[in-house]
């Protein structure tokens, strides 16, 4: 059961569910609120614990606020560009052949064909991001699988306008974004290791929180390192 709590200017929707604490979150990018309560709690003491919290509120909603966002990619001459948390420059060259980027520690180079547009452009760089998490992704989710006791019987790779990852605990799949690949490999890990961990725990409960400090004790500093690097044109949260 869902239900919204309104406080001037600022709404909070309530999720109730089988856990013994409250949990209020602020997330990224436009200050979203929302809050996690145990199935008993009345929506007048719900209430009474987010009046106690707004000056925190704000004050997270104010840092994401302030937070750099990335400017639309064009895809032209000397555009700056993130891989793996590192910036490169874009060149641009045309031939009349298959289109392909390569990548050295101050440059990215994509050949396209003449006449290419940037839509094209950017399903090519789109396309070879892919590639890049493909070459790293299935160690990092054998390394885990091992760690954490479980088996991902699949993963997807998809752009993702509301989250960096999701898992269906269910059927064993784990998606996560391609945006991923302009974050340093050790915010890619934590986001693979997160979406695991719903395979033992599919909500973000004590227990869950639990299994990350046992397997992955810097994740909150990983969650907020994600969440202060620079943001797409896109709405993005994690």
């Amino acid at each position: 059961m869902r239900e919204t709590i309104q406080l001037g200017e600022i709404a909070i929707l309530v999720t109730r569910k089988a856990i013994k604490n409250v949990h209020l979150s602020v997330h990224p990018p436009d200050g979203r609120v929302t809050m996690t309560a145990p199935i008993s709690t009345r929506l007048d003491v719900a209430r009474a614990y987010a009046i106690s919290r707004l000056g925190w509120i704000r004050q997270q909603q104010d840092k994401l606020r302030g937070q750099a966002r990335e400017t639309p990619r064009k895809f032209v001459e000397r555009e700056s560009h993130y891989v793996w948390g590192r910036r490169h420059l874009m060149t641009i060259k045309y031939a009349d052949a298959k289109p392909c980027v390569l990548l050295d520690h101050k440059r990215i180079t994509l050949t396209v064909r003449p006449g290419s547009d940037a839509k094209k452009r950017a399903e090519v760089i789109h396309e070879w991001h892919k590639g890049l998490l493909h070459s790293v992704v299935p160690a990092i989710i054998k390394k885990w699988q091992r760690k954490l006791n479980v088996h991902v019987t699949s993963y997807f790779l998809q752009r993702m306008k509301t989250k960096w990852g999701s898992c269906n605990h269910r059927a064993g799949h784990i998606r996560l974004n391609t945006e991923l690949v302009k974050k340093p490999k050790d915010l890619l890990e934590y986001v693979i290791v997160h979406e695991m961990a719903h395979l033992l725990e599919p909500t973000h409960s004590e227990r869950f929180m639990a299994i990350l400090d046992k397997h992955y004790s810097t994740w909150r500093e990983a969650r907020a390192e994600l969440n202060e690097l620079p943001l797409s044109a896109e709405a993005w949260r994690e």
